[in-house]
């Protein structure tokens, strides 16, 4: 019986080996089949991050560092309006419109700034300098919510993330945003022609981005791009921030506008840029016979019109004994135009935004920058500033309209384009009246907005007399050559000897030997400054000497301790250091 027992048991025990191995195999097909989903979903990441970029990925790879090592953040400068960080892996949500930074125990976060990253930001993303509206920071979270969050599409190039101040307005694009992501791009070596740009002010592209396009051979990404490719997007190796070094002007947010108090580029770095662009817009100059000089006058369509243009354009080429020719950004494209300015001898314009072209001009050229009734040019002056810049080599005059009768204002009109009629009456009357607009912040001032866009009829007898007044030579491209800016070196082996005549005269004699880079370079003049003061004193006293040395007598002293410094000046302006202060004692 028992025998029996055992045979009946048998196909149970087959049974139950069947169900186990068939339990086994569909365990093992469900994590296949959640193996091959998970896959699937990978290569469909793997495929909108190829959509974003040609650089090839490997999206297992990129989300295991991401996991593993989370968010590294590095940054040059120490305070927001100077700073530039470089990130790997940081992340933007496109819901929740903020980035991230996933926190591992691989994490890098340099500086650590704990809640100080909030006053008020890490950095500015725009060049224009500590506004409110431009500030960066990020979120944080532990790389472990990744699990519970969308899959990330990885973005493969390397990104220069920013935001354009204004992308509508042509001294905007050139001042705060071209002229600092190309110069942001030379400062970091891994920023070249494959990095892409990223805005995220989140404007449209605007009239001008094929000027953006030209920085970079890949096509910016802007803000609304990003929600096209997912929910959460991770820029593996991004920079943040610009450069502020290049720009020169400050718009007036905290006090009236003008030159930046600290200039750090000179027309050297801008005339590379503007040549940088001309290559890539494929303008070339032409070579032209001698007597072929043109003058540009730039036409508006719309506002701030010149009522009598043809009768300018006349005067002018009756004065100069050169053919004037007009631009007009409505009816030419951008390229077009810059080929022309590219070879003018002079550039007109009423103040606008067109203006900030003239950094195409040759050197030698002059700028001619025309104002409405009331408004003082020596309070608008981004274009005298970047004239003057040395190294620009241009000449810059301004002529203003005085007669109020020969300006046409528009008081009806919307008030972000002159009008009036919204304010209270006494206000009106007072702006009518007013002679000049006084100082003022950015940015909707109606009575810098009435007078900025009235259109003019210019005084021709007036305008002339100012150009011959304020052009130094008749503007002269043949002739004209960069100036140099090469500054001196330390004076070499300065020495003092002193001697006492009586006991109340005495003589220091100080000498040195020239700047070493001296004898490499062709200086118009070369002068020294010597400072001496007496020790103990708060005052010095300095002298410009044409030798390299010289006994001094005045006011020295007996049995006194002197101070001595001495430095180079090359052209009246180009100053050398200090070299080492000796002390001499009479």
């Amino acid at each position: 019986m028992r025998a029996l027992g055992c045979r009946m048991n048998l196909p149970a025990v087959l049974n139950g080996l069947l169900v186990s191995v068939v339990a086994a195999l569909l365990w093992k097909y469900v994590r296949l089949s959640e193996h091959m989903t998970q896959l699937e979903e990978e290569l469909q990441l793997t495929r909108q991050s190829q959509e974003l970029s040609q650089v090839r990925i490997d999206y297992h790879a990129a989300l295991m560092a991401l996991q593993e090592q989370g968010t590294r953040m590095v940054c040059t400068g120490k305070m927001h309006t100077d700073r530039i960080c470089r990130f790997d892996y940081l992340c933007y949500c496109t819901e929740a419109e903020e980035f991230i930074f996933f926190h591992s125990n691989a994490s890098v976060m340099l500086p650590n700034l704990g809640s100080r990253r909030f006053q008020p930001a890490l950095l500015d993303l725009s060049s224009v300098e500590d506004h409110n509206t431009q500030y960066f920071n990020f979120l944080e979270l532990p790389a472990a919510a990744l699990k519970y969050m969308p899959k990330p599409v990885f973005v493969p190039d390397v990104t220069q993330i920013l935001n354009r101040f204004n992308p509508d307005n042509l001294m905007h694009i050139f001042h705060d945003d071209l002229l600092p992501i190309f110069y942001t791009m030379q400062q970091y070596s891994d920023l070249d022609d494959e990095a892409r740009l990223v805005f995220m002010e989140g404007w449209g592209e605007g009239a001008h981005f094929d000027l953006y396009r030209l920085l970079s051979s890949k096509q910016p990404l802007l803000k609304d791009h990003l929600r096209n490719f997912g929910k959460l997007m991770c820029f593996t190796k991004s920079y943040v921030g610009l450069s502020k070094m290049t720009t020169w002007y400050q718009y007036g947010f905290v006090q009236p506008q003008g030159p930046k108090a600290n200039i750090l580029v000179s027309g050297n770095e801008i005339r590379q840029f503007a040549s940088f662009m001309m290559g890539r817009l494929n303008i070339t100059q032409e070579q032209r016979p001698e007597d072929d000089d043109y003058i540009v006058v730039f036409s508006r369509a719309s506002n701030r019109l010149i009522l009598n243009e043809a009768e300018l354009i006349l005067a002018l080429a009756q004065e100069f004994k050169m053919r004037t020719v007009t631009v007009s950004l409505e009816e030419q494209t951008f390229d077009s135009i810059v080929q022309v300015i590219s070879g003018a001898s002079m550039l007109i314009s009423m103040h606008g935004a067109q203006l900030i072209t003239s950094m195409f001009l040759p050197r030698g050229a002059a700028v001619i920058e025309l104002f409405p009734y009331a408004v003082n040019p020596e309070q608008y002056t981004p274009y005298k500033t970047l004239a003057s810049l040395p190294g620009m080599d241009l000449q810059y005059v301004a002529w203003r309209n005085n007669i109020e009768e020969n300006s046409v204002a528009y008081p009806d009109r919307p008030w972000d384009q002159g009008g009036i009629t919204h304010l209270e009456k006494e206000e009106q009357e007072r702006i009518l009246a007013s002679k000049e607009v006084s100082r003022h912040l950015c940015c909707r001032n109606p009575e810098w907005l009435f007078r900025i866009y009235q259109d003019t009829v210019v005084d021709i007898p007036s305008f002339l007399e100012v150009l011959r007044e304020g052009l130094k030579v008749k503007p002269n491209l043949k002739k004209s050559k960069p100036i140099s800016t090469v500054h001196p070196g330390r004076v070499r082996e300065p020495k003092c000897q002193t001697s006492v005549q009586a006991t109340n005269e005495a003589k220091l004699a100080v000498s040195w030997q020239i700047p070493w880079n001296l004898k490499y370079l062709k200086v118009r003049e070369v002068k020294y400054e010597v400072w001496i003061q007496e020790q103990g004193e708060n005052t010095y006293m300095p002298y410009i000497l044409p030798h390299q040395n010289y006994t001094f007598s005045e006011n020295i002293k007996p049995f006194t301790t002197y101070l001595v410094w001495v430095r180079c000046i090359f052209n009246k302006n180009l100053l050398g250091p200090f070299a080492d202060v000796l002390i001499c004692k009479t």
